[in-house]
């Protein structure tokens, strides 16, 4: 970026809706251009304007200052005033001030719009459903702001414009269409990422002999649940539905945790015996796990925003680092999403 400091005239009382502005580095190169023996219209052409639009300019200066700047010769073309040479010497010593004084200023101004350029590239707002690789991939990538929300809440916000980009999961085929086609005719991309397990996690050596979901109607076990508008709460109140299993029958459905590591750290402290969470969690913190539903997890965003690097980059990070940790699964072919989108 290239930034000047330019002399310029404004004509018109503080009141005036439209002021005669004029630039006076274009106006004395104008005038010098005339001087040294152009012609007026050779120095339009110079200038990238008309004929009869230059002179309507050196017109409304000529009136707003009270004198004339070039005297039309018969034969002789036009020939600058003593003022229009005073104005030509008077801008080339304030440019040479300008330089000369405002060299340390400018550097700092290109400073200054450097360091908002930066911060504005990181403000890419991200809001995602809880997943660890998720929170990984974006603690390397200092160019998003990430916000954990349930699958839906995240969703609702992309499609409000408060967020650039959502992550979200879904078990279910038929559901995951079913966002997609809504996404789709809201101009929304959708990006397959991973797959990933979802199942109970339980104390080490699960002490209680948990085998199942329908192990949480037992009066002895305690439950831990994730929020409502989370797609964990949602796979597992589909489960229950399934199995025609009545939720308020359950010990702790209504005590809610916002991600999986809450629901782990939950369990590892003895206040609950069991939560639903995905796999590398449980493996993480030490604990049993039982595989209820395996899942698929996409970004979706704005086609621009689709072609940016910075989330190119986000995608190709979080789609290695499910290769590389147990319960994932990178995903990004059109046959691994048959049937889904």
């Amino acid at each position: 970026m290239r930034i000047q400091i330019r002399p310029t005239l404004v004509f018109g009382s503080k009141a005036s809706k439209d002021p005669v502005v004029i630039d006076l580095v274009w106006l004395t190169g104008l005038l010098k251009d005339i001087d040294q023996g152009k012609t007026l219209m050779s120095a339009c052409k110079k200038a990238g304007l008309s004929y009869r639009n230059v002179w309507q300019k050196v017109n409304e200066v000529e009136a707003a200052l009270g004198f004339t700047l070039m005297d039309r010769v018969r034969g002789h073309g036009s020939q600058l005033s003593e003022y229009a040479r005073y104005l030509i010497q008077f801008t080339e010593d304030f440019d040479e001030k300008t330089r000369r004084l405002g060299q340390t200023s400018l550097a700092h101004l290109e400073e200054g719009f450097a360091l908002f350029r930066d911060k504005s590239e990181k403000q890419w707002k991200f809001a995602s459903s809880s997943d660890p690789i998720i929170q990984m991939a974006v603690s390397g990538i200092d160019k998003f702001e990430l916000t954990t929300a349930g699958s839906g809440e995240a969703l609702e916000r992309l499609l409000n414009y408060e967020v650039d980009i959502a992550g979200y999961h879904v078990s279910d085929p038929q559901a995951s269409k079913i966002i997609a086609k809504r996404l789709q005719k809201e101009g929304m991309q959708i990006f397959p990422l991973m797959k990933r397990v979802q199942g109970l996690m339980i104390a080490k050596g699960n002490p209680h002999g948990i085998t199942g979901v329908r192990d949480l109607l037992r009066s002895n076990i305690r439950f831990i649940n994730r929020q409502k508008s989370s797609g964990t709460r949602l796979l597992l109140d589909t489960i229950l539905t399934k199995d025609k299993i009545d939720p308020k029958k359950i010990k702790g459905y209504g005590h809610e945790e916002f991600t999986h590591s809450a629901i782990a750290t939950s369990i590892l402290a003895k206040k609950a015996d069991i939560g639903v969470g995905v796999k590398s969690v449980a493996i993480e913190n030490g604990l049993d796990f039982i595989q209820l539903k395996d899942e698929l997890f996409f970004m979706a965003m704005s086609e621009e925003m689709m072609l940016n690097k910075d989330v190119k980059n986000l995608v190709r990070r979080i789609r290695h680092l499910s290769e590389e940790i147990a319960g994932y699964k990178s995903i990004g072919l059109k046959r691994q999403i048959t049937g889904w989108i």
